[in-house]
């Protein structure tokens, strides 16, 4: 204990607008669910796994650090199974959704010889208790970013927030203990700020939610804004307030101001419920793409080296998909996997590594490659299952994307984006970072020349040329192979129609056309009209 007390001058409590990481090490895909948990500086605020934290306390000299681990809770094998009273997945009284559920406990480590403090314990000084208790109150960087970019579309200031109404009925909202006004519901409620009336929000589509009694009151008495309770802190900037004439959530300049009309010291609240942005990226995240892929195919899960999935972060496919192709050729392994360790290129990161390309770039490799988190993982606690029901985890590329979209309007969105465009930013970033060195650059792997020669009437010719990532071909579809293939097909295909049925994904024949055929496509010579040539002086036809 003294120990620690010697150290406290490297304790921070952290503040509202401090990024704090406790869900993911920040250069590694380690989490509280790894083996050797996560290691919060409590310092900088920044996490590590097990075998990366004393390589930041060679770098930083910080030696205090929250060690969170997550641990499986065991399933009693004769548990009765619990009949739903609530049509609802996941919730108390609802249907079980059969996901593990984590027991989560704490110590303060201090670093070099890892000696353990328990936690919560009354004999830690008061600096370091309310240095943890912030710290798990606070809501994790990664999330915040997450939802930043769900909901990039800024939201706009309501025409009602600035001239707002409040009744002087003399209501007083306790800072706990709510409860909706019409039912039972403890949660996902909503506080008018008009009259002060709270009431439970709208029911979902799978039984969870409310009973629509607050948008029913909106519709009876007109008051348009309401803030949902749990969702206010001292960061009023992260509360969920909702306009119901506008139909959206809205920003309220004077939040504080309509709150205290009700009694309500937003700086003593903690953040207890989810707001609706956060609610959406859940389902957006958790949603089972397996119902879209793969139908009917007996698919056989691979694991090791180089067989690591991405996780979809929400419309992620275009980032995954790029980044597996890219990591899957020689110059970006040997640059961020086989040339560069992690410890390397934390060295050279800067004082938060998050936010370094380089870091994430080889982070990234590393998770990717190493086979480290492509290790089978039984579905359920049944040891003996099928292989068919073993499957990976996979890891979460939300630092990558956090820094390679950094201030792009379209890829620091949520929103589903085109695989090409983002290789070409990505692309264009690797290049940047590496200007001055260009022999490390794996860039240039991509980079080839065109040349172009236009010839014009007059005999004299003119060279073009240009750099390029990328080659656009036409496929010229009367250069097909199959073409009698595709003419049964297309016989096959109409009798089904006039059956009124559809062929079968094993029926169906696509055409096809040789490489070669594409590559005599782009280069074959084209009239090139209007071109204005500088020996005739005159506009002509060319051939390019």
């Amino acid at each position: 204990m003294e120990l620690l007390r010697s150290n406290l001058p490297r304790v921070r409590i952290p503040e509202p607008t401090n990024r704090i990481f406790k869900h993911e090490c920040c250069i590694s895909f380690d989490t509280p669910k790894s083996e050797g948990g996560l290691f919060v500086d409590m310092n900088t605020f920044l996490a590590f796994g097990r075998d990366y934290v004393g390589w930041n306390y060679e770098k930083t000299g910080n030696p205090v650090y929250l060690h969170i681990k997550q641990t499986k809770k065991t399933i009693a094998e004769d548990r009765p199974s619990k009949r739903p009273t609530l049509l609802a997945i996941g919730i108390d009284g609802g249907f079980d959704n059969s996901d593990p559920q984590y027991e989560e406990s704490y110590e303060i480590v201090i670093l070099p010889d890892y000696i353990a403090l328990p936690f919560p314990s009354v004999e830690l000084p008061e600096k370091v208790r309310l240095a943890v208790d912030a710290t798990l109150m606070a809501e994790a960087a990664e999330r915040k970013e997450q939802v930043a970019s769900w909901t990039a579309d800024k939201k706009l200031v309501s025409k009602y927030a600035m001239d707002l109404q409040q009744l002087d009925n003399g209501v007083v909202v306790p800072p706990m203990g709510w409860k909706c006004a019409k039912c039972d519901k403890t949660e996902n409620l909503w506080l008018n700020l008009t009259d002060g009336s709270i009431l439970c929000g709208r029911r979902n589509w799978d039984g969870t939610g409310g009973n629509d009694h607050a948008i029913d009151h909106y519709k009876e008495a007109g008051y348009p804004l309401a803030v949902k309770l749990g969702t206010i802190t001292a960061d009023l900037e992260g509360a969920d307030v909702f306009s119901y004439p506008e139909d959206e959530s809205i920003l309220d300049p004077l939040l504080g101001q309509h709150l205290a009309h009700f009694g309500i010291d937003f700086s003593s609240l903690q953040k207890t419920e989810m707001t609706t942005a956060e609610r959406e990226l859940d389902q957006n995240i958790n949603y089972d793409w397996n119902r879209i892929q793969e139908t009917g195919q007996d698919v056989e899960p691979l694991f090791g080296p180089g067989y690591t999935g991405l996780v979809n972060l929400g419309n992620s496919c275009y980032l995954a998909a790029t980044m597996q192709v890219v990591f899957s050729m020689r110059p970006f392994c040997s640059r961020y996997y086989v040339e560069q360790s992690l410890k390397a290129a934390f060295s050279v990161a800067p004082a938060d590594p998050t936010v370094d390309l380089n870091m994430q770039l080889t982070k990234l490799a590393h998770g990717l490659l190493s086979g480290k988190y492509s290790v089978p993982v039984l579905e359920d606690d049944d040891k003996s299952s099928a292989p068919s029901s073993l499957k990976q985890e996979g890891i979460r590329p939300r630092m990558f994307k956090s820094v390679i979209a950094a201030s792009h309007p379209e890829f620091s969105t949520m929103r589903q984006q085109d695989a090409l465009e983002f290789f070409l930013h990505f692309i264009d970033q690797v290049d940047r970072m590496n200007i001055g060195n260009p022999n490390i650059d794996p860039s240039r792997s991509f980079k080839f020349g065109i040349e172009e020669r236009l010839q014009c009437p007059s005999g004299k010719v003119a060279y073009n040329g240009r750099k390029d990532y990328i080659l656009s071909l036409n496929i010229p579809l009367e250069r097909v192979v199959n073409k009698r293939e595709l003419a049964d097909f297309q016989k096959l295909k109409a009798e089904r129609a006039a059956e009124g049925k559809d062929v079968s994904t094993d029926e169906i024949v696509r055409p096809r056309v040789p490489l070669k055929d594409c590559l005599d496509c782009f280069s074959a010579p084209e009239e090139v009209h209007d071109f204005y040539s500088t020996a005739l002086k005159a506009r002509t036809t060319a051939i390019k």
